[in-house]
């Protein structure tokens, strides 16, 4: 059901920080960035998610607190979501966003809690 997942641990000398199990999945993401003058949307790759966001890469310049949609599947998950998000960690294109989520979105944050949850059941046993 979930083979193509894989957990990682948080990193030495990181525990306390990190809050949630990530997991190592590939999806096909859609950003949505507001520029001064357009909207830019891009394809890209998510790479990790957990309960709080997700790894996206996608070729668009972006700063440390920018707002953006992310849309994507979650592995598994039948229908793509959409979360708003903030980064809050860039390396190259690479960019590590926060889900914040607004109260429109609930049923999709309940959904991926439980995919979230399934797989951490999955991974202890």
């Amino acid at each position: 059901m979930f083979q193509d997942l894989q957990i990682v641990p948080p990193q030495d000398g990181f525990p306390e920080q990190r809050r949630w199990a990530r997991y190592r999945a590939r999806m096909i993401t859609c950003v949505i960035a507001q520029k001064q003058t357009k909207a830019v949307i891009v394809s890209g790759r998510g790479s990790e998610l957990n309960h709080g966001g997700m790894t996206v890469f996608a070729g668009v310049e972006l700063a440390i607190n920018d707002q953006i949609r992310v849309i994507f599947t979650p592995p598994n998950g039948g229908e793509s979501v959409t979360f708003q998000c903030a980064v809050r960690d860039r390396n190259g294109y690479t960019y590590g966003v926060e889900f914040i989520p607004d109260e429109s979105q609930r049923e999709q944050v309940s959904r991926m809690q439980r995919i979230l949850d399934a797989l951490e059941e999955l991974n202890g046993r």
